[in-house]
């Protein structure tokens, strides 16, 4: 019997697909990277019986870096990776070992269906997906066609059986233009962003930014948001004066009325205008004039117009909302959420999709109401020819939902309901006043059919908007005529939703990218995002655009990219080559960055006056090894060291904080010591700032603490504190922290793994025997009032996972428990333990450290 192999995007889309076409026989295992799952039935392909496998992946499998040596910032020219690095694809998460995986399932398979979304991104990991099974899957005998691509916007039983019936192939066009953008982006954004970060941090201390990046559509989103703030800034307030009067009809109905001027800037002559109006008494209706005007239902929703909504009316960022889209999507309950297209197609069962709401309370009236009445042909809108629009895809309720994701689907459904309902009708009667020569008038509105308005009420017509009866002739009583004095107001802060409009309108970024560009300048503290989701640009971001004017504005306009993104929708539509587009674009963007590096200074100019110099920046905080003078401590992102004397600056760890270890030294350099620590509950170690940014001994790498430190001798190294391999990943090291007390502890120096034991002991030792399994010996000493040792013992010495005494005192976060020790009994755990539990390397056989050790000793002597 053949086998088809077929992959999802996400494993509970396979799940879910896989239950509709097995209707619900099949079998599930764990894959061997235990998050993909793999469902199993037998059905019927090409005319024959199968054996069906369904899993998936988790989004891409593989990602565009540069090779190894071209990562490293202080090795490597920035304008070299514009054409002269050479780029390798590397797998996103090597932690899932998703090519590995795909290989196992697709060895000796037969055919393979492509379920990835139905996008440029979902065309591109088809062929990752494919370049990994390709080569492991039975040879295809003469032409036979083995590949097949499902088309899908939808996860329901029709939708799926229908594209399993009418299955083509992968667009490989579309895929390459994916790949054309990542690399674009990759060499222009890395490029950009290592040579503004190491100039500007260099010099300046309170950025307060990890990354001072650059972005091809990041900087035109960031560009919109300062363009908006300069118009606030350079706006001048002007006064002007409105005459506003006030009627009364016999019956007491009042009506304010609008003077049709408008307004004027001159007080005299406004001052004239009120004098010549405000001794009249009465005045007659001039005119009464009515007029049917329709309020349009709402085209068919995409994806633009749900950020935006969502934005303004949800207060939901674009990120957050495209997330619950896409669980919403998945789970069943919407169509295909990243779409251009605002038209149905024909074959759309619009009838069908609303039956559906039909039993749902929020909405049931009306969806009976149209289904009785027949629905309303939709508005004509935009046929891209990639998804149906956005609509609902089964009834729900907010229990099943959750509040966000409830609120996303009302709209949705409210939307959805609304493009087949009718329009909003109502009756526009304006009548016209004459005091003395001056004209005013007052409109008002009156329901007629409430239409679409009922399923969207904050559309609907405000009560106020009415007016009392009246007649041409009708005599009013003008109660006052009044002058008021108002100024002009500058614009407001762009919100998202009006930032999305002007990336739309400007081809600034996808449907699919929007939201990661917005979140992108806001995670780089370029802006904040006030209230009502306005973006305030930050210093920081206000002086990079302005650099970027000052320099090179097409940096920041949005005409270049515009012009790329229509380029790389020609290699997606097969009117252009992959090649020749790429190199163009890398070759203007290239001239562009040297003519940058060549008038930095113009920007540095405009940082001068926004940013503190480093050396004027933090607070002393420990001594330098090479001076002995104190070095500060500069807090704002990205943290670091900076000594003014010998005029150098040391990265540390992030995301922590930092403060100084008892005035300990290093061995190595004369450093003093200092510790980071990411909370009670998290992690801590000791760091010397020279050695964590020049590793001293060949097996370190830059960026490593003395919990990673293979130094023989150092009580704070590895090699003294390290206990025992990590019990949740291969390459780490649990490293005892001296200075957890009572609360002592041992974290993994590689992952996030935490082990607590022995609390309220009075010491804790990292005795230099080992376990049979080659943990370290661990020596305890326990207070006599606070001892959980047997026979009111205070002392004990052993394995922190073999002895039997110890393994009630150790609990673990973070991870689960993997430790062979903890498994079975003690003699079969010792069995299994053998090798698993290595020691670190470095007490028994210590490496040799590099020359530079020496060097070092003999520059500080």
């Amino acid at each position: 019997m053949k086998t088809v192999l077929m992959v999802a995007e996400k494993p509970s889309l396979a799940q879910s697909i896989a239950k509709i076409l097995s209707r619900g026989n099949l079998n599930s295992r764990k894959g061997l990277n235990g998050v993909c799952s793999v469902h199993e039935y037998t059905g019927t392909f090409l005319r024959q019986n199968v054996r069906f496998k369904v899993t998936s992946v988790c989004g891409h499998v593989m990602t565009l870096d540069f090779i190894g040596k071209y990562n490293n910032w202080d090795k490597v020219d920035p304008a070299e990776l514009f054409s002269k690095a050479p780029t390798e694809k590397k797998e996103a998460n090597p932690k899932l070992n998703m090519v590995k995986f795909l290989q196992v399932e697709g060895r000796g398979i037969d055919y393979i269906v492509l379920w990835l979304d139905c996008d440029k991104e979902g065309e591109n990991i088809c062929f990752e997906v494919l370049d990994a099974i390709t080569p492991v899957m039975n040879i295809p005998r003469g032409n036979e066609k083995v590949v097949f691509r499902a088309k899908f916007s939808a996860i329901t039983d029709t939708d799926i059986s229908k594209a399993m019936n009418q299955l083509g192939e992968p667009n490989r066009n579309e895929a390459l233009s994916v790949d054309a953008r990542q690399e674009l982006d990759l060499r222009v954004g890395c490029a950009f962003t290592r040579f503004q970060t190491k100039y500007f941090q260099g010099k300046y201390g309170n950025l307060d930014s990890s990354l001072v990046s650059f972005g091809p559509c990041q900087t035109p989103t960031l560009g919109f948001c300062v363009e908006r703030h300069d118009k606030i800034q350079s706006f001048k307030p002007e006064a002007y004066w409105v005459l506003q009067a006030k009627v009364t009809n016999s019956a007491g109905d009042s009506m304010v009325l609008d003077w049709d001027r408008v307004r004027v800037f001159d007080r005299e002559i406004a001052q004239m205008y009120l004098n010549m109006t405000k001794s009249t008494k009465e005045t007659k209706v001039q005119s009464v004039s009515k007029k049917e005007k329709v309020k349009q239902r709402p085209q068919a929703l995409n994806t633009v117009e749900m950020l935006r909504v969502a934005s303004s009316a949800l207060g939901m960022s674009p990120q957050h909302t495209m997330q619950i889209a896409e669980k919403l999507y998945t789970q069943g309950y919407i169509s295909y959420p990243r779409t251009e297209t605002t038209q149905y197609p024909e074959s759309f069962d619009l009838k069908a999709t609303l039956r559906q709401q039909a039993n749902n309370i929020n909405w049931s009236d009306v969806v009976k109401a149209l289904l009785t009445e027949g629905i309303n042909r939709p508005r004509k809108g935009q046929d891209v020819g990639d998804h149906p629009p956005i609509t609902p895809m089964r009834s729900a309720t907010e229990a099943e939902l959750g509040s966000d994701g409830w609120r996303l689907y009302e709209y949705i459904t409210r939307h959805f309901i609304a493009t087949i309902s009718y329009d909003c009708k109502y009756l526009q009667t304006t009548v016209a006043f004459n005091i003395d020569e001056e004209h005013f008038t007052c409109t008002g509105k009156t329901l007629l059919s409430a239409g679409y308005t009922t399923v969207m009420p904050w559309q609907s017509l405000a009560d106020e908007e009415t007016l009392p009866v009246c007649e041409g002739g009708d005599v009013f009583t003008v109660n006052e005529v009044k002058l008021l004095e108002k100024q002009t107001s500058p614009p407001d802060y762009l919100t998202e939703s009006e930032l999305i409009t002007l990336m739309e309108k400007h081809g600034i970024g996808t449907d699919a990218s929007i939201p990661v560009h917005i979140n992108n300048i806001c995670q780089r503290n370029y802006v904040t995002v006030e209230s009502g989701r306005r973006l305030k640009p930050t210093n920081l971001g206000i002086v990079l655009v302005h650099g970027y004017y000052k320099i090179d504005q097409e940096l920041v306009l949005p005409t270049i990219r515009s012009a790329v993104e229509k380029q790389l929708g020609l290699i997606a539509a097969g009117k252009a080559d992959f090649p020749p587009v790429l190199e163009h674009a890398l070759n203007i963007f290239k001239r562009k960055f040297h003519f940058f590096v060549d008038s930095i200074a113009g920007m540095d100019e405009l940082m001068e006056v926004s940013f503190s110099p480093i050396a004027e920046s933090g607070k002393p905080l420990s001594r330098c090894g090479k001076c002995h003078r104190f070095m500060k401590y500069i807090q704002a992102k990205p943290s670091r060291m900076h000594c003014s004397h010998c005029d150098d600056t040391y990265n540390l760890p992030q995301n922590g904080t930092i403060k100084l270890y008892k005035e300990l030294r290093c061995p190595l350099d004369e450093f003093e010591l200092v510790l980071w620590s990411s909370g009670s509950r998290g992690k801590s170690y000791p760091l010397c700032p020279y050695c964590y940014n020049h590793p001293p001994f060949r097996d370190m790498k830059k960026g490593m603490g003395c919990n990673e430190c293979t130094h023989p001798t150092c009580q704070h190294s590895l090699s003294l504190l390290g206990i025992v391999q990590c019990v949740e990943c291969e390459s780490g090291v649990l490293v005892f922290d001296p200075t957890s007390g009572p609360k002592w502890k041992m974290a993994c120096n590689s992952c996030n793994v935490v082990v607590h034991f022995f609390e309220n002991a009075h010491r804790v030792k990292v005795s230099s025997e080992t376990c049979v399994c080659e943990a370290a010996i661990v020596d305890v000493d326990f207070n006599k009032a606070k001892s959980p040792l047997p026979g009111e013992a205070t002392q004990h010495s052993g394995c922190v996972f073999c002895d039997p005494v110890f393994q009630n005192l150790v609990e673990l976060q973070y991870a689960k428990m993997k430790h062979p020790m903890h498994r079975g009994g003690g003699g079969q755990g010792r069995r299994r333990g053998r090798g698993r539990g290595r020691r670190p390397p470095g007490r028994g056989n210590p490496k040799k450290p590099k020359d530079k050790m020496a060097a070092l000793a003999a520059y500080f002597v």
